[in-house]
């Protein structure tokens, strides 16, 4: 089988699947660490940048899109805004922004319509729990985006787990790896080398203008751009906010990568190769699968459904614009007044782990996406488009 249908088996199965087996992965106790992990200050700030955004989209309705008018009240015009999380889990995040929501700007929580997307099962049955007192916002949650919204899509680390292809070129030309049993391993599983399986793989470079050398071995996200492509074409109006951690394509397929990024993760460590075969292909079903995103291929993706990009940055400029609308800037050295109570400190770690270079900061990227909203400015992107 191609790596694609073994990390799909391995991770979406609803028997087997690591994803469907559980109502969470992440966190201390878990196998990986998000910025949802960190605490709810993530989700507060990207709050700032929703309700920027559902504001421009109420302005763009007055200045002469359709209006919807409440059956009861016909001379009030009603504004509905669509909150979409693909790959929502049990909804942490969601809860996180919504309650920030509640108490900065009550009119838009009143109006926001929460739609969770998520394959498991299990995290769908904890969402009502994990939204509490949120959770009368909750207008669907299915393992498919709304045929039709307008608002704005949140993906925080989906991307990195769809399944991918993974190439390998040689002298003769472009080959693909495959999963396969070993007949001398008790159910143990080594990966091969074969022709291909559709020919959309070397489309894909040639669409890039990427030429790999001899020996340089990648992953190709063909799952990642048809779900990119969907997701614009199901946007009517509104944004898409896409964070994970990537490249542009020209540093992914680079000899930076060229061993490939395809990896796993168990209790917070990556896996290795130390017994000759990849380590992603232990325990299938068991640890968590993940590839860096191509951002170039996910970016055209979106245009070609409609969108437009409106930013690119590291998460740490993004989170600072939302912290200070680009007028200020924050230190955290000895000279930085000394936090008054334990839940100021908190919030001030927690602060610095989503912004500091070289974790989540810099290694998670931020694709912003519009549709039929022209290029407002956005105060998420008001420190800077700066990509390390």
């Amino acid at each position: 089988m191609t790596v694609a249908a073994f990390m799909d088996l391995a991770l979406y199965d609803s028997g087997l699947g690591y994803y469907a087996r559980a109502a969470q992965r992440s966190g201390r106790a878990g196998d990986f660490f998000t910025s949802v992990d960190v605490g709810p200050l993530f989700g507060e700030l990207l709050e700032i940048q929703l309700a920027e955004m559902a504001e421009l989209l109420e302005n763009g309705v007055e200045r002469g899109f359709p209006q919807r008018v409440e059956p009861e009240n016909p001379s009030r015009p009603l504004f509905p805004f669509d909150l979409v999380e693909a790959g929502a889990g049990n909804g942490r995040l969601s809860a996180d922004i919504l309650r920030a929501a509640r108490g900065r700007d009550p009119a838009l929580y009143n109006r926001t319509r929460l739609h969770l997307v998520e394959a498991s099962a299990l995290a769908q049955a904890a969402q009502q729990n994990t939204l509490g007192d949120a959770a009368d916002r909750l207008a669907s949650s299915s393992p498919s985006l709304p045929p039709s919204f307008e608002g704005v899509l949140i993906a925080n680390e989906l991307l990195d787990a769809l399944p991918v292809h993974q190439v390998v070129m040689r002298a003769d030309g472009l080959r693909e790896v495959y999963v396969e049993a070993d007949c001398h391993l008790d159910d143990g599983l080594v990966t091969s080398e074969g022709p291909p399986s559709t020919p959309a793989l070397a489309a894909y470079l040639a669409q890039l203008g990427v030429s790999l050398e001899p020996g340089w071995q990648m992953e190709i996200g063909l799952r990642a751009v048809e779900w990119v492509r969907t997701a614009a074409r199901c946007l009517r109006r509104g944004f898409i906010i896409l964070i994970d951690y990537g490249h542009e394509a020209r540093e992914r397929y680079s000899v930076t990568h060229a061993g490939g990024t395809l990896t796993s993760f168990s209790r917070h460590t990556m896996s290795d190769a130390a017994t000759g075969t990849p380590g992603w292909l232990d325990r299938p079903g068991e640890q968590d699968l993940t590839a860096h995103v191509d951002f170039t291929s996910v970016r055209r993706a979106a245009e070609d459904g409609g969108c437009v990009a409106l930013a690119f940055l590291d998460q740490t400029y993004f989170l600072l614009g939302l912290l200070t609308g680009g007028r200020e800037s924050l230190s955290f050295g000895s000279d930085s007044p000394r936090p008054s109570s334990l839940g100021e400190l908190k919030q001030r770690l927690a602060l610095k782990t989503l912004l500091m270079p070289g974790n989540l900061g810099s290694t998670h990227k931020v694709l912003i996406l519009g549709k039929n909203v022209g290029r407002p400015a956005l105060r998420g992107c008001s420190f800077g488009q700066r990509v390390t």
